[in-house]
């Protein structure tokens, strides 16, 4: 037993060791280890608050999924901003003399951790304003996604390729952003068709449009629409403009199948394609023909 207590009294009197001094405040190696065991349960328990009011409190309530992942994340930084201070005063560290100490860590944000604090800040305004919440299909440079995930410092973006990206925050706040579902998730697709000249107008909007209407993803109501847009240099322009609902997230699929059969039923009653004009060279006594598509696009 006495071995015990001499052993714990070494232990202790090598944890009492001063590190450093703050002001008035000698840190120790315990200080250390009992700061950083709470910090540790800080982060445990405001990650539990957070899942506890998402998928708990929240969920009763009228509020989305996005409005719930907000509040939650939110709730989550105050309780860590507030914990945090509480454990500063509870290991012994007088606030007072970390104010050097913050104007450093002020001027380092300023300077070598700007960006950090760009996207940071701009996960903030993104969980006020609610651009972008978690559930929409956007658009935002290259990427094209559902959010999954809205982060302090960046946004998971989760792809048809089942690809995870991470888009940082500030993206969202300086660059133009497509939201298909900000208003709802019912979205007007443009489907540009070209027949030959000499083809029946009025047949190819009515073929268009039976097109449409035989799509059990193009919504009735809304109706589908035809505009026919102008004269082009290798045939009559047409527009077929369907809603849909089913298929934001993979309107890739939509538009392929309508192409498809829009192509079927215009071979169906001999309606024509334009063909690209091409140019005749002779050579020689022979016939040399070559495209000019790409020359004139």
């Amino acid at each position: 037993m006495e071995i015990i207590q001499r052993l714990l009294g070494q232990i202790k009197a090598y944890l009492d060791i001063p590190l450093l001094r703050l002001g008035a405040t000698e840190i120790t190696l315990w200080a250390l280890l009992y700061f950083l065991i709470l910090l540790l349960l800080l982060f445990y328990l405001a990650g539990r608050i957070r899942f506890y009011l998402v998928n708990r409190v929240l969920v009763r309530s009228s509020l989305d999924l996005g409005a719930r992942q907000a509040v939650g994340s939110i709730t989550r930084y105050v309780a860590l901003f507030i914990g945090f201070l509480v454990i500063l005063q509870t290991v012994g560290i007088d606030l007072t003399t970390l104010n050097v100490l913050a104007g450093a860590v002020g001027i380092g944000i300023g300077f070598g951790l700007q960006n950090i604090a760009s996207n940071f800040i701009s996960g903030l305004i993104i969980l006020f304003e609610r651009p972008i919440k978690v559930g929409d299909r956007i658009e935002v440079g290259k990427v094209e996604g559902d959010v999954i995930s809205i982060g302090g410092r960046s946004t998971t973006v989760l792809t048809n390729d089942d690809i995870a990206i991470i888009v940082p925050n500030s993206k969202f706040i300086s660059e133009n952003v497509v939201n298909w579902k900000y208003s709802g998730n019912k979205v007007r697709f443009r489907v540009p068709v070209s027949v030959a000249y000499g083809s029946d107008r009025r047949l190819v909007e009515k073929l268009l449009l039976e097109v449409a209407r035989e799509n059990p993803d193009v919504l009735d109501e809304p109706a589908p629409v035809v505009r026919f847009l102008e004269f082009g240099d290798k045939g009559l322009l047409f527009e077929l403009r369907p809603w849909s609902t089913s298929l934001i997230n993979r309107k890739g699929k939509l538009i392929s199948a309508l192409n498809s059969a829009i192509y079927d039923k215009f071979n169906e009653h001999q309606i024509g394609f334009p063909y690209p004009p091409c140019e005749i060279h002779i050579r020689g006594g022979g016939l040399e023909l070559k495209s000019t598509l790409h020359a004139e696009e």
